[in-house]
């Protein structure tokens, strides 16, 4: 196994989106042969699972008032939060390394991270529910897959001393979330910094990183390790595959099953997501999310939008009904309008 360094010309790079695409391009497109690991921390972000929808996983008013940033995966598994006190950890394999590595298998992948966190004075780290990694019964890192021809990656979150109260806010509880999509399964987290030795218990992000990667690979220093450095030319295309998809509103906040299009409207009261299908000429099934409104309220213009005919009149109509002139004004009867019937698409 070889250590990535995903550092960009010897700075950190704590964009989640971009370090959320840099597995994609080391599966995709760079292929190195064997078994890598790449570990990094994310500014706050929520990232949800490609077959999740984002309405029903987070608060969008919590994520507009404290900057954290919306970020969909290529793999499944639910929804998370980092911040800059949570490790990201990715093992990236091409072909086999003949290192026990197996596609669906997260012990394997797992075992490096549990005999370095006991190494580091946790008692008893281990798997729970094929994925999840425990301690005390409680969960500090969940894993997921992704597999593309001969590659893959295998990865999860490290919670050294998450704000588990941003996280809680930032992430809808069970009772608010629609039914569409795969949904998070929220259990009970925590924190290892509790649970490591008292020299490990007072690190900054990258101390800890640092000793939990020499604790990996059982050196003393990190130049001690095998590893391969994004060049220029990596970051160039993954630059271009930031601006061509992961960048993208329609891949963070569209990408949601059930629905074949997505666009966005910016309003005098904020930003407005609209998913929808058009069928038969109708709409088959809208869905309206983001800061405009409470979720409830949203839901309930979407009600009325679904089943009408997909022309202006039709969504002029609905749109100019007092109690939906209330939720979203007068101001945003146009412009969605045009959103949702301009060379509106048809299924099928």
């Amino acid at each position: 196994m070889f250590l990535i360094d995903t550092n960009r010309q010897g700075k950190v790079v704590t964009d989640a989106i971009v370090n959320q695409s840099i597995d994609n391009y080391l599966v995709n497109d760079l292929k190195l042969p064997g078994h890598g690991l790449m570990m990094y921390v994310n500014q706050p972000a929520v990232i949800v699972g490609i077959n999740q929808s984002v309405t029903a996983e987070v608060d969008f008013h919590y994520l507009a008032k404290h900057d954290v940033q919306l970020v969909r995966r290529t793999s499944g598994g639910g929804a998370v939060y980092h911040d800059e006190r949570n490790l990201i950890f990715e093992h990236i394999v091409n072909g086999d390394p003949q290192d026990g590595s197996k596609f669906g298998d997260y012990t394997v992948f797992a075992e490096p991270i549990l005999r370095a966190l006991a190494a580091m004075g946790v008692d008893s780290p281990g798997i729970s529910n094929k994925s999840a990694l425990v301690v005390d019964g409680k969960k500090f890192s969940g894993m997921t897959m992704f597999k593309n021809g001969d590659g893959y990656a295998a990865g999860g979150t490290i919670m050294y001393d998450l704000n588990v109260d941003a996280a809680h806010q930032a992430l809808l509880p069970a009772g608010d979330r629609p039914h569409r999509g795969v949904a998070s399964n929220r259990v009970p987290i925590t924190n290892l910094r509790q649970y490591l030795a008292p020299e490990y218990q007072n690190l900054d992000i990258q101390e800890f990183k640092e000793a939990l990667l020499c604790h990996i690979f059982e050196v003393d220093r990190l130049d001690q390790i095998e590893t391969y450095h994004l060049s220029e030319h990596d970051w160039s295309v993954i630059d271009q595959r930031l601006s061509e998809k992961y960048r993208t509103d329609e891949w963070n906040y569209g990408a949601n099953p059930g629905f074949r299009e997505y666009r966005a409207v910016l309003l005098p009261t904020g930003q407005l997501h609209l998913n929808f299908t058009v069928h038969a000429d109708k709409f088959k099934t809208v869905a309206l999310f983001g800061t405009v409104a409470t979720p409830e309220r949203l839901h309930a213009v979407a009600e009325k939008l679904t089943g009408i005919d997909a022309t202006p009149a039709a969504v002029t109509a609905v749109l100019s009904q007092p109690d939906v002139l209330d939720i979203l004004g007068n101001a945003a009867v146009n412009p969605i309008v045009t959103a949702l019937t301009a060379e509106a698409p048809h299924e099928g």
